[in-house]
């Protein structure tokens, strides 16, 4: 899986933050603290997100052990926290070689829609035979809704989530499809799971991740190439000219999983 740039990692943070839901959050942090001592694994950790939304909740100490394939983001998380966390770089399609020992707990954040379903078994009954809980959150489910609406916004967004099928390092994505996938697997792997929307809502304060945002969809729609280009930039501009002039909110869908042992 190539790596993301740490500017956009940064600007969507307090997006995710918002977004996680507060059920399922904090019964992952009780999962978590059910072992003494408590040891948490963060795969696709990037800069360390998920380290920064579980850590300070935590009423007792945890260690954890950040896994990414990239090495930049890793360099970023130790400038970031040091040695308060231990960092792994490796290739999360090797889920043989994830360091599980003794982790009570998985999490995840916007990973599993990047994700085959080829993948997700594997990875699943993998996890499964260690007995740790797995908390992935912020898995994209397919929806994008504006407060201004425009007559292309559901074709645009058909042809996104029909690029998101593509290979993005895991086998052919699954996309919005995933996180119901990834939940399904694990129950049939004998886990307690369960699942809350977890919507991603971007007001006019986030307005260059808005930008950002826009620019992603944009590429995507236009390498799938089914939609005429002018109709794509007279999207693109209404699009644009809505978050530069009052920062039109945008709502992304997703779904936060946890699973129990």
């Amino acid at each position: 899986m190539s790596g993301f740039d740490k500017h956009w990692l940064a600007l969507r943070e307090p997006v995710d933050v918002r977004a996680r839901n507060e059920n399922l959050l904090k019964a992952a942090l009780e999962a978590a603290e059910s072992a003494s001592p408590a040891a948490i694994l963060d795969i696709g950790c990037g800069t360390g997100s998920t380290f920064r939304a579980l850590s300070p909740r935590l009423r007792k100490p945890a260690h954890f052990r950040l896994f990414d394939s990239d090495q930049r983001l890793l360099n970023e998380a130790h400038r970031l926290h040091g040695d308060v966390v231990e960092l792994i770089q490796g290739d999360l399609n090797g889920t043989e070689a994830l360091p599980l020992a003794d982790v009570n707990l998985v999490t995840a954040s916007a990973l599993f829609d990047l994700c085959s379903e080829q993948f997700i078994r594997r990875f699943v009954a993998h996890v499964s035979q260690t007995g740790a809980s797995l908390y992935a959150a912020l898995n994209y489910d397919g929806r994008m809704r504006w407060s201004k609406p425009h007559p292309l916004d559901e074709a645009v967004e058909a042809n996104f989530n029909a690029h998101q099928l593509s290979d993005k390092g895991f086998g052919a994505s699954l996309g919005p499809a995933a996180w119901k996938i990834l939940a399904d697997c694990l129950e049939e792997s004998g886990y307690a799971v369960m699942t809350a929307e977890s919507p991603w809502v971007m007001t006019v304060d986030d307005r260059e991740l808005q930008f950002l945002f826009l620019d992603g969809v944009i590429r995507a729609v236009y390498e799938y190439g089914q939609l005429d280009e002018s109709e794509i930039r007279d999207w693109a501009d209404f699009r644009r000219k809505m978050v530069d002039r009052d920062g039109s909110l945008c709502e992304v869908g997703h779904q936060d999983i946890l699973a129990i042992r």
